[in-house]
């Protein structure tokens, strides 16, 4: 489906793939089949490309196979040749009469000859492409009378050499057909997260709130889905046991579908719509018909509705009676699910009802314990919603409001909240309401309201509740350190000593205060800081949440290893990262960048771009692209670097957001580096601190400080570096061993003579080296340079050759030929048991190879070629013999002729010089 604009979304892999077929007929092959479920954007992305082919000079003939039309003998065939049938005079008497009679325009009364009729197709088509290309587009080929699929199926056998490509449109679980078959197949999936998400936005009734959340989730990526549920009747999100309404025309085209149906079979498609779990009990010849028709598959005991849009109409088509009905059925089946029931029994009232009030708050706490913020939160309105008193019903307001704030759905905090400050009037609970709303608000744009709002909140709740003032303060120190300004960080610093001093002792240790110490300045006192983080850390009765917030405090003072620890044992695979609101949930991704994981950091950044899409506003959206651009950029992917970093930018201004920005400018400034663009690197490097010198963010800029100096160098403009190394040195060299470790590398590389060596050896020297391998890479390199350039190869190749072996494990693949090239220099020469075996592959087979080498999958590379996945396999399985491998893993090892088997070492030429060594020496390379 495609934007307002008519751009496509979320199809880029796909029109690469198609567009060179389209453009040019008969040079990017002849028969081309696409093929995915209905409304999953088949025509959209063949529009989008075929639209303006006419202009171009290409001749587009186009037929669509219709239901009622299946028993017409050759309908599609005139569909299709209707526009040039007057050319039809051009062929041998007896092929134009063949044709026309089969369309029943030719006074020949005898049935026409069918391989004559066949020839007679593809000459046409030939003459019509000796003068343009010609594109034949069959949508719904499913549903062509049998007559047209034959005479294609011969035509497209027969158009090697002709300017003719055959396109057709087949839904997913429908047999190919006869043309169709031994033909390459465009399969269209369903669209990610971040592209469901753009298309949503795009609608003239744009959702918001759990509704968003919920049109994504029932939609399940499918673009006819999004669209249709966001033009129902704006409203009140359904509970989550009913299913999404549909605007009136569809629900009326179901209907008719659902109208000759039998009644019990009526009934069960009811009861699978209200909740699929409950249906048990049904017989399985109740469920044919709907079979037949296509509303359903029945495998085994469960039961699917064919398309996301079925079961919304299946279950509105019923009267509120009937639907009442199907949930109380749901409740007595589902005893054994109580949090299941009670929202059953919820749908199944009419009025307020405390009983079930109390209940579906029991079942908030129960799905708020296992991480379920949203359904949590809504279980609490709905609670809400049944509670007669009107003081009780804002107090689970806002209980809800609490749970919703975490979760990005800022417009659904306002609403809860709005409602709070009508149905009363204490001052408490209108404070507690109020830090639920500037809490929403700390990562939108409007976080500069958010920030007084929250610390007036702080003073109003310290008298009664200082949790909960610390809680608002915490918030403020949240939207302190992604904005980044120091001049704010130290206003709210006073803030906190004041209402510390205030409210006196707290329980140890204190997460908010922590959190608010540490997220200002975690330099200052990091001793202190570091204790109190440790002692967190060691709870017992620590859940994920506190967890996942320990692990963030660990990350934000540099302990790598306890940040990624505790990040583990909470976050589970990947996919399903680290309990953190949807603002913080890419500091996961960052420490494992910095631990030298960076395959789960891209994991990480494409979790946190799922989870954007589905905020509101999707603000936190800025963050996981600039994740991705510094992992993308270390390994020299640069090109996809520098999109993803833009992206960042755009999505994000630099006084809105410090920290992404300074990290996006970081992945940019290292994309150049990886060009051996070092003007460019420099220019990116540097624009993390202002014009005086000074930090743009305060505490991430630091991070760069090394790789500044190293471009100031490169460029020949240390005195610019040196003046900001210098002005920052005091705030970095009392902190943390990274910072420190920073500091050091930045004044090696500025440095001259002998006190260079000094700095490169302090650098190396601070602890926790395996917390940061790429960095601990970088000085290594750089020390070992320094050292060779003074002809003391001896000393330089260990460091070297450790550099090149973090490199390449990391998959840094531009700093590993800068060390292979350094080593060469110092006199390692690679041993035979390395040779280069690349030579051996084919072309396409090397990109493959190096592709795989860096961890993409079958289905990556085959979107980067334009390949089938089963094309890149087959490539795969060939190479492996000739490079001597077993497994995709050692791939890795092989690029550039890489591999040394075990044992074998390269010999090192003594080189002149200082410390070069008496004679041929063996280092593992």
């Amino acid at each position: 489906m495609t934007l307002s604009g008519g751009a496509l979304v979320g199809r880029a892999s796909e029109t690469a793939r198609i567009r060179p077929f389209v453009r040019n007929p008969g040079e990017g092959g002849h028969v081309l089949i696409v093929t995915g479920s209905p409304g999953i954007g088949k025509s959209a992305l063949v529009d989008s490309e075929v639209g303006e082919l006419r202009e171009a000079g290409v001749r587009v003939l186009r037929a669509e196979g219709s239901e009622t039309e299946r028993e017409l003998a050759f309908a599609g065939l005139h569909q299709l040749l209707r526009p040039v049938l007057a050319q039809a005079p051009v062929l041998p008497q007896r092929q134009s009469d063949a044709l026309l009679g089969a369309f029943g325009m030719s006074d020949t009364p005898a049935e026409p000859d069918q391989l004559i009729l066949r020839i007679a197709v593809l000459g046409l088509l030939a003459h019509v492409a000796r003068s343009r290309p010609v594109l034949i587009v069959v949508d719904d080929a499913q549903w062509l009378d049998q007559d047209t699929v034959d005479v294609l199926a011969f035509v497209a056998r027969r158009l090697e050499g002709e300017r003719i490509a055959l396109l057709g449109l087949v839904r997913a679980d429908a047999p190919l057909p006869a043309f169709a078959r031994s033909c390459p197949v465009l399969d269209l999936g369903p669209l990610d997260a971040d592209a469901a998400g753009r298309l949503l936005d795009a609608q003239p009734r744009r959702p918001s709130g759990p509704l968003r959340a919920r049109i994504l989730q029932e939609a399940e990526g499918n673009p006819l889905a999004l669209i249709e549920f966001a033009r129902s009747e704006p409203g009140q999100a359904p509970w989550p046991v009913e299913p999404l309404p549909l605007a009136d025309r569809l629900e009326q085209r179901f209907a008719a579908r659902l109208a000759g149906l039998p009644g019990a079979t009526r009934q069960a498609l009811l009861l699978a719509a209200t909740d699929p779990g409950a249906v048990s009990g049904v017989a399985p010849q109740v469920w044919r018909p709907a079979e037949q028709a296509g509303l359903i598959e029945v495998r085994d005991t469960a039961v699917r509705f064919c398309h996301p849009l079925i079961r919304s109409a299946v279950y509105h088509a019923a009267p509120p009676t009937q639907r009442r009905a199907a949930h109380r059925r749901c409740a007595a089946a589902l005893r054994e699910a109580p949090d299941r029931r009670v929202w059953h029994l919820a749908a199944a009232g009419t009025g307020p009802d405390e009983s079930v009030a109390r209940e579906m708050e029991r079942t908030a706490r129960r799905t708020g314990r296992r991480g379920g913020l949203v359904s949590a939160a809504l279980a609490l309105q709905r609670a809400a919603e049944l509670t007669p008193d009107r003081r009780e019903r804002a107090r689970r307001l806002v209980l809800a409001a609490r749970l919703a704030a975490p979760t990005g759905q800022t417009a659904w905090v306002e609403e809860l909240t709005d409602r709070v400050r009508t149905l009363c009037d204490d001052p408490v609970l209108l404070a507690h309401a109020a830090l639920c709303r500037g809490q929403a608000l700390a990562l939108t744009p409007r976080r500069a309201a958010a920030y007084p709002l929250l610390t007036r909140t702080a003073r109003d709740l310290a008298p009664h509740d200082p949790g909960d003032a610390l809680q608002a303060l915490a918030a403020a120190a949240l939207i302190c350190y992604y904005g980044g300004d120091a001049g704010q960080r130290d206003e709210l610093r006073r803030d906190f000593f004041r209402l510390a001093a205030a409210i006196g002792p707290r329980p140890e240790p204190d997460l908010a205060s922590l959190w608010i110490r540490t997220g200002t300045d975690p330099s200052a006192d990091r001793a202190a800081l570091l204790a109190g983080v440790r002692r967190l850390a060691a709870l017992d009765t620590a859940g994920p949440e506190l967890t996942a917030a320990t692990a963030t405090l660990a990350w934000l003072l540099d302990e790598n290893a306890l940040a990624v620890g505790l990040f583990d044992t909470v976050g589970g695979s990947p996919a399903a990262p680290s309990p953190l609101p949807d603002g913080l949930r890419c500091v996961e991704g960052w420490a494992c960048l910095e631990y030298g994981r960076w395959a789960h950091a891209r994991a990480v950044a494409a979790a946190a771009a799922r989870a954007a899409a589905q905020s509101d506003p999707p603000y936190t959206a800025a963050a996981p692209p600039a994740l991705d651009a510094a992992v993308l950029a270390l390994r020299g992917e640069t090109g996809p670097a520098r999109a993803a970093a833009r992206q960042a930018l755009d999505l994000v201004a630099a006084r809105e957001n410090r920290f992404v920005t300074v990290r996006a400018r970081w992945a940019l400034g290292l994309a150049a580096w990886a060009d051996g663009d070092h003007e460019g690197a420099y220019d990116q490097f540097r624009a993390m601190f202002t014009a005086d010198g000074d930090e743009v963010h305060y505490h991430v800029s630091r991070y760069g400080l090394g790789d500044l100096a190293a471009a100031a160098v490169r460029i020949g403009r240390p005195e610019s570096a040196r003046r900001i190394v210098d002005r920052l040195a005091e705030r970095t060299a009392g902190s943390s061993p990274r910072q420190r470790a920073q500091l050091a590398r930045a004044r090696a590389l500025l440095a001259d003579g002998e006190e260079a060596g000094h700095h490169f050896r302090a650098a190396l020297g601070e602890p926790g080296a395996q917390e940061r391998p790429f960095s601990h890479a970088q000085v290594q390199l750089e020390y070992g340079e320094w050292l060779r350039r003074r002809l003391r190869s001896g000393r330089a190749r260990p460091l070297l050759a450790a550099a090149l072996e973090t490199f390449v494990r990391l998959g840094a693949e531009p700093w590993a030929g800068r060390a292979r090239a350094e080593l060469r220099a110092a006199g390692i020469r690679q041993s035979p048991g390395g040779r280069d075996r690349l030579p051996a592959l084919t072309p396409q087979q090397k990109q493959i190879v190096s592709l795989a080498a860096r961890g993409l999958t079958n289905r990556e590379i085959g979107e980067r070629l334009q390949l089938s996945p089963r094309t890149v396999g087959s490539h795969l399985y060939r190479s492996f013999p000739k490079l001597g491998v077993t497994a995709r893993s050692q791939l890795r090892d092989v690029i550039d002729g890489r591999r040394t088997p075990p044992g074998l070492f390269a010999l090192v030429d003594a080189g002149a010089g200082e410390d070069s060594g008496d004679g041929p020496q063996q280092h593992p390379v």
